[in-house]
């Protein structure tokens, strides 16, 4: 098993880990009665986010650089044989995710290249299932699925005018002069998106492997530049030792990659400088060269390039050929993968995770404590009362009373509190609904359409992006005021009535805000600051536009439902202890005049709460120790979960 897998499988084991110590601490605080509607469904999404977990590895490079024997060698050497197709020339003609989805069947899912024509993205068209071509894929057998995914490779012949409709064909660009055929026919990839879904043990556990084509696919699927290879938590860069690094090589990797975390780049085909003839030291010494080379090349330190044989390190897994592998030096890449990415993949989630856990406790020890707190507080006052006269008795309902009338008090007031809050919540989604959003999508489109001249065009553009801002600016203000005067109420009720409050949970759109700046950046990057955009580049940023489009939406969704599950919770630990209160004073005024009645039922009285009380006791020790159960199992490293396994 490479460091790779066994990395991935101890991470998606400290996953299950947490989950199994989040369903425990859920049943709790269940039972307790501990957590309201929107405390479960904090819970419920907290358990459903681990649950949907992906880690994506993006591969990019030019063709014929071994991108997809990379791909067999590290992820499908088990099955004894290739899985994705790897040949000489141009094997991956369209962008590919290799994920698994148990609501669907093994399966090819294929956009067809048509859809190119229209003004929507990949993202678009994935809910569309009528629109895609699926191809069952028989998982038992190696051949059968090496045939399914040779569809993925292949090509059909358009006409000029067909391929120009799809954006692929540009009189101005001398690439697409050289494409057309002695037919006049242009070749183009059959499809445009592939999404592969296959029950492999690391795709099962939220692994997600983005296989890219070359760079003219890169720089005319925006959904690649925008979207997969932006969001990968890893993207393995490969060059090949046959080839050097190109023109095009260093195209993509300055324009689409970069160097940053998690990016690394791959040479492959070092076998292409072993040479019988030559000692092994002197092999080493050429690879050493090539490999400051391309360092040297790419402004990285020679210690992030990695260079490896892909087909050797395969060939050594399926022949189990130990001395093959390690001279392939595949073990290598696989270890440095496995020691950048997923420590920091954990290190994120964990980091979600700790803040959500700090919050949802906090509610609940609340509650909890002033449950407790107001059982002492009753234990006090009956215990006081005995031997007291009649008047004593009295005059203590009078100050339950007074405590209760003091109480509505301040509830009237916050009654004006929800309406500002009601007032305030509209307003947010004022500036951040979808239709408004759609609308500006619709406009920018028409300007776009209407002008003829390239600064109408980074106009318009420009424009789309200024409202965007503006309107996020706009829901966060508005965020900010319902924060504080939220804290105000808080503040309020602990220090006036002392339920047991902390601080409104915090909420901030600055997470959508920069989303909107990168890919503000991307599209800047993509277009440079030319005076003038060629024809090509003109269509392109049309279809450009598609994607900035529908990132941007998928963006505001996310932002309506994070604003929504905010406001649903921000009043509940408040609300929550005012019920709490409420019943409390309720019980009080209760026991008081029963004891005013009956003298002899004071002790019973005590009795029970004392029992009550120890109850609450109980429910604390056991609160707190699987919170600190939940809280090791978020905590604890990788490392430690494979020495105790």
């Amino acid at each position: 098993m490479s460091n790779l897998v066994q990395k991935f499988q101890e991470y998606s084991g400290w996953r299950n880990a947490v989950l199994s110590a989040l369903a425990r601490y859920r049943a709790c605080v269940e039972s307790a009665e501990l957590s309201d509607a929107a405390g479960e469904q904090r819970l419920a999404r907290l358990a459903a986010r681990l649950t949907d977990d992906k880690l994506s590895i993006a591969f990019v490079a030019e063709f014929s650089r071994g991108k997809s024997e990379l791909i067999n060698a590290i992820f499908f050497a088990d099955y004894g044989q290739r899985i994705l197709p790897s040949s000489a020339g141009r094997t991956t003609m369209c962008p590919t995710e290799l994920l698994y989805d148990e609501t669907f069947p093994p399966s090819i899912r294929l956009l067809p290249i048509e859809t190119r024509a229209q003004a929507a993205s990949t993202s678009d068209f994935k809910d569309q299932s009528h629109v895609w071509t699926v191809l069952p894929l028989d998982i038992h057998s190696g051949d059968g699925m090496l045939e399914a995914f040779k569809q993925v490779s292949l090509t059909k012949r358009v006409s000029v005018e067909e391929a120009r409709l799809y954006g692929l064909y540009h009189e101005d660009d001398a690439d697409s002069a050289m494409a057309v055929g002695e037919d006049g026919l242009v070749e183009v990839s059959q499809w445009r998106h592939a999404i592969v879904n296959f029950p492999h043990p690391l795709l099962k556990q939220g692994l997600v492997i983005i296989d890219t084509p070359g760079l003219n696919a890169i720089g005319t699927e925006p959904e690649l530049t925008l979207n997969l290879i932006p969001n990968a938590h890893a993207v393995l860069y490969v060059l090949a030792a046959d080839t050097g690094v190109t023109k095009s090589d260093i195209d993509v990797w300055r324009d689409h990659i970069g160097a940053g975390p998690a990016r690394m780049v791959v040479l492959n085909k070092i076998d292409s400088m072993w040479d019988e003839l030559r000692t092994a030291s002197e092999v080493e010494e050429q690879i050493d060269r090539q490999v400051g080379s391309v360092a040297q090349t790419l402004s990285l330190q020679k210690g992030q390039v990695f260079p490896i044989s892909a087909q050797k390190g395969l060939v050594g897994k399926v022949n189990r050929d130990a001395a093959l592998l390690a001279k392939s030096r595949l073990p290598q890449l696989e270890s440095a993968l496995s020691e950048e990415l997923i420590p920091r993949k954990q290190e994120i989630v964990r980091e979600q995770l700790v803040t959500e856990i700090d919050e949802l406790a906090g509610a609940s020890q609340s509650l909890l404590a002033a449950r407790s707190r107001s059982v002492v507080e009753q234990l006090v006052e009956l215990r006081s009362l005995r031997g007291k006269n009649q008047n004593i008795i009295e005059h203590m309902m009078k100050r339950v009373d007074l405590e209760k009338k003091e109480f509505d008090g301040s509830l009237l007031k916050l009654q004006g509190t929800r309406a500002v809050f009601t007032r305030l919540s509209t307003e947010v989604f004022t500036n951040l609904g979808m239709d408004i959003l759609k609308q500006d999508i619709a406009e920018t489109r028409k300007a776009m359409e209407e002008s003829r001249f390239t600064a109408g065009i980074r106009a318009a553009v420009k424009e789309f992006f200024t409202r965007v801002r503006y309107n996020l600016g706009q829901s966060a203000r508005k965020t900010e005021e319902i924060t504080a005067m939220m804290s105000v109420m808080y503040r309020k009720f602990s220090t006036e009535h002392g339920l047991a409050l902390s601080s409104p949970m915090p909420f901030s759109l600055d997470k959508y805000q920069k989303e909107i700046a990168l890919i503000e950046a991307v599209y800047h990057k993509q277009f440079g600051a030319a005076a003038v955009l060629t024809m090509p580049q003109v269509a392109l940023m049309s279809k450009f536009f598609d994607s900035i489009a529908s990132r941007v939406k998928q963006s505001f969704l996310q932002a309506n439902r994070d604003v929504e599950a905010w406001l649903k919770v921000v009043m509940a630990p408040l609300e929550a202890q005012i019920w709490e209160h409420k019943q409390q004073l309720k019980k009080r005024r209760q026991s008081i005049e029963r004891i005013h009645v009956a003298t002899d039922s004071l002790e019973e009285k005590v009795a029970a709460l004392e029992a009550i009380q120890n109850e609450l006791d109980e429910q604390k020790a056991r609160l707190d120790a699987l919170e600190t159960e939940l809280r090791n199992a978020v905590r604890a490293e990788l490392s430690a979960l494979k020495a105790a396994a």
